[in-house]
């Protein structure tokens, strides 16, 4: 067993090269360029001899959109090289693959593509967004026996896992060049931000979980999450860039990266917020920083350890009404490296309501340019809590286009709501 400086390094390292990764990825929308640097990275990661990547076409078959050795050369006909039966295999059950000997692995050494192309050490795995398997990244050593470990499996499935994004986005993108008007452009870059919120909200026994997010254009700073750590523990976050509109967006996706990149089970909250800093700090080139409230719920017992990054407080209401604004704060994520989070403890105990919001709330302005205000919000909150979270949510809604009274939006606006029942 490692030592435990020796793994914290290593969980470092790891850490590094996923963020390393990510970064190279999502530096091109280029869907060539990035096929090729994927594979290429994935192949130094996993020291592998060949790479490929197939995806999914609109007619269903899936086709081979990058093949690589170890040269960074493009191989040809690559479909001579590789077991289809394998890659059949994991896009069928989306579950990686690892052999290594196949050869003499059961279950596959009945299949002709093994026998005939003489195949040992394999990795595959799919490129799944939105839990859709659009593809597979298949790695081998042809000729070499036991190259590949399970670890190997695990950092080839993290790799993929942000892969799969980069190139999700590059593909969207070029639909949105090739339509050649930047409202296409917007409306995928919105479905791309929509793909990163979480596509269904849990509802854990004696729990309701909610949340609303309205952009002030077609593209937004804010987002919020839900991060299942196990089976009794939740993540909960909600987060503003200070900015709008595409360049907003495109940093709120890479700190939204960075955050589950950097969250460890083992890890307090204030350790993970600290490391996603350190890390968005080195991204934020052109002074972009982002305000986050983080917590890590307890779904048996209710407690709720939590940071705040600069966000607005959140407001703790009991089963009695009573109501604790969370203050407890740092500066937001983004500006120094070197600051040291505090962490919160609260509990929420049966019938009381965590609720979170950004400033497009608090800041929405009518027209005589007056702020709707934080009083405002907690009565309204107030009156309707008993109702439940979505007649919460809707109350707020309704209560903030009452105020602007047709005003533009002027901030996006996110709401997330956390209830013991």
């Amino acid at each position: 067993m490692p030592e435990p400086g020796a793994k914290a390094q290593a969980d470092r390292d790891r850490i590094d090269l996923l963020y390393r990764l990510t970064s190279s990825f999502n530096s091109s929308l280029d869907l060539e360029v990035v096929l090729n640097r994927v594979i290429d990275e994935i192949i130094t990661a996993t020291h592998a001899e060949r790479g490929f990547v197939m995806l999914g076409e609109p007619g269903g078959e899936f086709t081979f959109r990058a093949a690589r050795g170890l040269d960074q050369q493009t191989l040809l006909d690559p479909q001579s090289m590789v077991s289809l039966s394998v890659v059949r295999k994991v896009i069928t059950e989306g579950r990686p693959i690892l052999t290594s000997n196949a050869m003499d692995d059961e279950r596959f050494n009945l299949l002709s593509s093994i026998i005939n192309l003489g195949l040992r050490s394999i990795l595959c795995v799919p490129l799944t967004v939105k839990d859709q398997t659009f593809g597979v990244v298949y790695v081998d050593n042809p000729q070499k026996t036991g190259n590949f470990k399970a670890g190997d499996l695990e950092l080839l499935s993290a790799i993929a896992s942000n892969a799969a994004i980069a190139i999700e986005n590059a593909r969207l993108y070029r639909v949105a060049v090739e339509k050649g008007r930047m409202e296409r452009e917007l409306q995928i870059t919105h479905q791309m931000q929509v793909g990163l919120l979480p596509k269904v909200i849990p509802q854990p026994e004696g729990w309701q979980f909610s949340a609303y997010w309205q952009p002030a254009r077609q593209v937004a700073g804010d987002y919020y999450d839900f991060i299942p750590i196990d089976a009794d523990h939740l993540c909960l976050v909600i987060a503003d860039v200070a900015d709008k509109g595409l360049p907003a967006s495109f940093f709120m996706a890479v700190s939204r990266t960075i955050l589950r990149t950097c969250i460890r089970q083992d890890n307090t909250p204030c350790q993970n917020i600290s490391l996603a800093n350190h890390l968005i700090c080195a991204e934020s080139t052109h002074g972009y920083f982002i305000t986050m409230f983080f917590a890590l719920l307890d779904l048996r017992s209710g407690a709720l350890t939590y940071v705040n990054a600069g966000h607005p407080p959140p407001l703790l209401f009991s089963q009695s009404r009573e109501v604790q604004q969370l203050t407890l704060t740092g500066i937001p994520l983004g500006i120094d490296d070197t600051w040291n989070y505090n962490q919160g403890e609260v509990t929420l105990s049966p019938g009381s309501m965590l609720f979170c919001y950004t400033d497009g709330v608090t800041e929405a302005m009518d027209v005589r340019q007056e702020l709707y205000g934080f009083e405002r919000l907690q009565k309204v909150v107030s009156a309707a809590i008993a109702n439940g979270n979505e007649v919460v949510v809707s109350a707020i809604r309704q209560s903030v286009a009452a105020w602007a009274g047709g005003t533009e939006q002027s901030d996006d606006i996110t709401l997330l709501l956390a209830h013991r029942i």
